[in-house]
């Protein structure tokens, strides 16, 4: 999904995974000529063609997340910072390490460990010979999707950068509150070389989640009443009066509804709980059934309610309905979970790490010169 968001004007050398449904949807959408399927622990330096003027990293998330297992950097999954990292020293000894590289995680990466995983990641990138940065984005802001996320982007130490590409203070539409204090609690020698990114205002939307939704859609069947009602039974009393007042506005509403587990007078159940905002809530990987979203239509006194579908999904993360998505639904939907949306990576494209890529070759082109 990142590749879809970068777009023709930049040029894929090599693309790596370890989970071979995720590499079979894409080798079906880009061809399997720069795809390499296998533990990134495994690749060699030599294994990367060419002299990559980027290098993007979205590694697994879940020792993470806050809602992960807390193991952080140190977890099996979330570990695979550590190959990429190794892949990219071992470039570096050889000069062909990327001007530019981005690390794209979720904002649990902030304060994993008490902090401790960011300083450690900001570190590595810092004895590889980058000085980092970092962005937070909403996917919201592009898609009808309520999906934040951390986007570390490091150069090349030694390569000059365009002054209009950072900030001397981060921009709250940028830089969540969590990120600024990740910085600040960095030791004074990591935050010398810290670079707030400059980025526009994201390009406005008349998006919502009704725009996307398919009356018949063909992985996934509406439920039956009693279906619909057993889902509208985990409702606590506040999210019934609200599904209540939709019924009585007489107009179609369309909102979203996970299933979470709450404590309620010291026990745990579960809930269902539904948003009509216009956005749906952030797409999971499908490991338990609480991570599948579902779409609530109410229409009048007429109520339904089923699963996500998968194009929906794909629509979700910013993707055109051409792209090639897994046959089965849960491989669909647990690609989808774990994607990066394309409309968010084509803004960064654009406006952020072109411009940097452009003055990084500048800036090598007079040192080569000199």
């Amino acid at each position: 999904m990142a590749r879809a968001g970068f777009g023709p004007d930049w040029r894929c050398l090599f693309a790596n995974d370890i989970d071979a449904r995720k590499g079979a949807s894409y080798v079906a959408n880009w061809g399997a000529d720069d795809f390499r399927l296998g533990d990134i622990h495994r690749l060699r330096a030599d294994d990367i063609p060419g002299h990559a003027d980027l290098a993007w990293a979205s590694f697994p998330c879940q020792d993470l997340s806050l809602a992960g297992n807390g193991a952080g950097l140190g977890g099996a999954r979330s570990g695979a910072f550590y190959g990429f990292r190794d892949v990219i020293a071992v470039l570096a000894t050889r000069g062909r390490a990327p001007k530019v590289l981005v690390l794209e995680n979720v904002l649990g990466a902030l304060t994993s460990n008490g902090g401790a995983d960011f300083r450690t990641l900001c570190e590595s990138l810092r004895a590889l010979g980058y000085d980092p940065g970092a962005l937070t984005i909403d996917a919201a802001r592009f898609t009808p999707q309520s999906r934040p996320r951390l986007f570390v982007i490091a150069t090349r130490r030694g390569l000059a950068t365009i002054s209009r590409l950072t900030v001397a203070e981060p921009d709250p539409a940028w830089a969540t509150p969590s990120l600024r204090r990740a910085v600040a609690a960095m030791p004074a020698g990591l935050r010398e070389d810290w670079r707030w990114w400059a980025l526009p205002p994201a390009p406005s939307t008349n998006s919502r989640l009704d725009d996307l939704i398919e009356e018949t859609p063909v992985d996934i069947d509406w439920h039956t009443p009693e279906e619909t009602g057993r889902l509208l039974s985990l409702m606590a009393p506040g999210h019934l009066a609200m599904v209540d007042t939709m019924r009585r506005s007489g107009e179609r509403r369309v909102g979203a509804i996970y299933r979470r587990t709450r404590v309620e007078a010291g026990r745990k159940v579960q809930r269902a709980e539904a948003r009509f905002d216009g956005l749906a809530g952030c797409l999971r990987t499908p490991g338990g059934g609480s991570s599948r979203q579902f779409i609530i239509v109410i229409e009048g006194a007429r109520t339904r309610t089923r699963l996500l579908s998968g194009r929906e999904a794909a629509r979700l993360m910013g993707l055109p309905d051409d792209y090639r998505l897994p046959a089965r639904y849960g491989d669909a939907y647990h690609l989808l979970g774990d994607g990066v949306v394309a409309p968010v990576v084509r803004h960064l494209a654009t406006h952020l790490l072109a411009p940097l890529v452009a003055s990084a070759r500048e800036s090598q082109k007079r040192v080569d010169g000199a």
